[in-house]
């Protein structure tokens, strides 16, 4: 055996090890690449990310190894690193899966291993997203148009509030302050047709409302991002004065389980089918439906119980296709009504099917009961 198959067969060795069997940022599996600067095992679009930095990365399987480097791989590894560089990341810091955009996982590798945000001790000056306070401005697409424009926006974790202006002028008063109890953020850049695009959702008397915002730096908007997790995070440490982490960080933010156009008919199942976007609030038990993606407020909202209240999801083939051009079909019953939904393919037909399955098969809470009744009362 050669020196160069014996180093490669070491490194294929050290990547089976628990520790290193997935990628040290996202968490992929089976990590094909490594960082010979860091000590650390990554997938292939992690291993670009960390080329970008000038950190040193080779491919286990295609490149050459040295001797020295092997054995650096064998001394360090993906435990190792994350005691170094992940030992004092804040609860409510999110960390990215493979399946997140780009944006989220190049700014956590930057924090990680550039700027050493969570190598523990006193950050001077205190990093943005963990003082309390943060403004600044973000492009924000106006509520009946498609143009994006300049707003300040204003987050507050003493007061639980996200305030935005219209006018820079602020002595006109804010547009919007906006609390933190019921606020959502989620990354939507191909919604948003933009690599940094935010959707921020949050309840407005009876309806939900969606703002929809950009920055052109990712450490910017990433920041934004975890600003507002990090006064989520007081805010049900405060709530929920008893609950753990465990409890609490799965609840900061969310996204949607499921997105996507379908076509919808109405409760007579006599009506044209028209078009629509729909979005599938797992958390919350709740399919909002709106006329085209980027709308500011929902057309309607269905709440997904379980199946022993009376709620449940099948294929169908509707009898009317008044208006109709799919031709893979949803039923989806609720004590109230009946909904019939089309999907362009079966593809997308399974996958609804999958999500809202999964919704239907986890208990109700006492919260979602409460938001159960209140959603008929409304009706």
């Amino acid at each position: 055996m050669s020196n160069s198959e014996k180093n490669k067969k070491i490194l294929l060795e050290l990547v089976k090890l628990p520790e290193n069997s997935r990628c040290a940022d996202c968490g992929a599996p089976e990590p094909d690449w490594a960082s010979y600067k860091i000590g650390v095992f990554v997938c292939l679009n992690c291993s670009g990310i960390h080329r970008s930095l000038s950190s040193r990365v080779k491919s286990i399987r295609l490149d050459f190894w040295e001797d020295d480097l092997v054995e650096f791989m064998k001394s360090a590894g993906n435990c190792k690193a994350r005691s170094v560089y992940e030992k004092d990341v804040p609860p409510f810091y999110y960390r990215p899966k493979e399946t997140d955009c780009s944006a989220l996982r190049e700014q956590w590798i930057r924090a990680k291993y550039q700027r050493m945000e969570f190598t523990g001790g006193t950050k001077y000056p205190p990093l943005a997203y963990t003082t309390g306070m943060f403004e600044g401005m973000l492009l924000k697409k106006g509520r009946d148009n498609k143009t994006y424009q300049n707003r300040k926006f204003v987050l507050s974790e003493r007061e639980f509030t996200l305030t935005y202006y219209n006018k820079e002028d602020e002595s006109k008063g804010p547009k919007a302050v906006i609390s933190i109890k019921d606020l959502n953020a989620t990354f939507q850049p191909q919604k948003i047709d933009h690599p940094n695009g935010l959707q921020i959702t949050y309840q407005k008397d009876d309806h939900t409302r969606n703002l929809f915002v950009y920055h052109e730096s990712s450490e910017e908007i990433v920041a934004w991002y975890n600003a507002i997790r990090a006064v989520r995070y007081a805010y049900l440490k405060t709530a929920y004065p008893t609950g753990s982490d465990e409890e609490l960080v799965p609840k900061i933010t969310r996204n949607f389980l499921k997105e996507g156009y379908m076509e919808k008919t109405g409760p007579l199942q006599k009506e044209p089918f028209k078009r629509r976007w729909f979005s599938l609030d797992s958390q919350n038990r709740k399919l909002f439906y709106f006329k085209n993606q980027l709308d500011a407020e929902e057309l309607g909202v269905v709440f997904i119980g379980t199946e022993s209240n009376g709620y449940s999801v099948k294929t169908c083939a509707p009898k009317n296709t008044r208006g109709n051009k799919w031709k893979f079909g949803i039923k989806m019953e609720t004590p109230e009504r009946l909904f019939v939904l089309m999907c362009e393919q079966e593809r997308e037909q399974k996958e609804w099917i999958e999500a809202l399955k999964k919704v239907l098969a986890r208990p109700m809470s006492p919260q979602d009961i409460t938001a159960e009744a209140n959603l008929k009362f409304k009706r």
